[in-house]
């Protein structure tokens, strides 16, 4: 008979929030990079098959980008937990009587006697002890490392999908519309952008609007006088 293959584990909340992160910073970049783009190339010159190749250009420059770089950071924070582990590992054969210490006070912190603290000490170390040690000093969970394909793929898509919006509004709207309607699509993609980062960040939501229309809108307006110098 087959042997089975084992389940994969379900995801922590970090892991999901830290896939969403990846996603929303990429899409807020895609936006901004491609609108930045565009503004200088159409501000520069009226063919619109230079503006669509030169914004179509950025925008898989900088999906591509925004993964290779999710995937670098996200590699170094699994190996970082990794070698967390390992070094508690090494301790809990070394120094296990800081170990319980350090569980000891963790538990006092919160409230507890120092005899219940101890004996909660020694209960979770004698069945748990890597999990117990990586838990309570580094708020992790054992055998969950963050997924740096999840972040670079999240990056990706999302810095695509934002960097669209602006494409197709210069590229598709009517002459009368370019500019009003690309300046409105940017400004409503950031502003969601802007919503999705405060939710996440558990940050005040109106001020990362604002924030985020703002930076749009001087990107905007950077990008299209430099564009009217050439």
């Amino acid at each position: 008979m087959s042997k089975s293959k084992p389940k994969k584990a379900k995801q922590t909340m970090d892991e999901k929030l830290n896939t969403l992160r990846a996603g929303v910073l990429g899409s807020n970049d895609g936006i901004l990079t491609v609108v930045g783009v565009l503004f200088s190339v159409a501000a520069a010159t009226s063919n619109q098959f230079t503006i669509f190749i030169a914004g179509l250009s950025d925008l898989l420059a900088c999906a591509f980008s925004m993964a290779g770089g999710e995937y670098a950071s996200v590699s170094t924070q699994k190996d970082t937990e990794k070698a967390v582990v390992e070094k508690e590992r090494q301790l809990l054969k070394t120094n296990y009587a800081d170990e319980v210490a350090a569980v000891k006070r963790h538990y006092m912190t919160l409230g507890v006697t120092e005899k219940t603290a101890l004996a909660i000490a020694d209960d979770l170390l004698a069945k748990k002890p890597l999990e117990t040690m990586i838990s309570i000093k580094y708020d992790m969970q054992l055998g969950h490392y963050m997924n740096p394909w999840d972040a670079a793929f999240s990056s990706l898509f999302s810095a695509s999908a934002g960097g669209v919006f602006p494409l197709v509004a210069m590229t598709f709207l009517p002459n009368a519309m370019k500019w009003p309607g690309t300046i409105l699509a940017v400004s409503l993609s950031v502003a969601l952008t802007g919503y999705l980062s405060a939710v996440l960040g558990k940050g005040n939501v109106k001020t990362a609007v604002i924030r985020n229309v703002i930076v749009g809108i001087i990107t905007m307006f950077i990008h299209y006088y430099i564009g009217t110098l050439f």
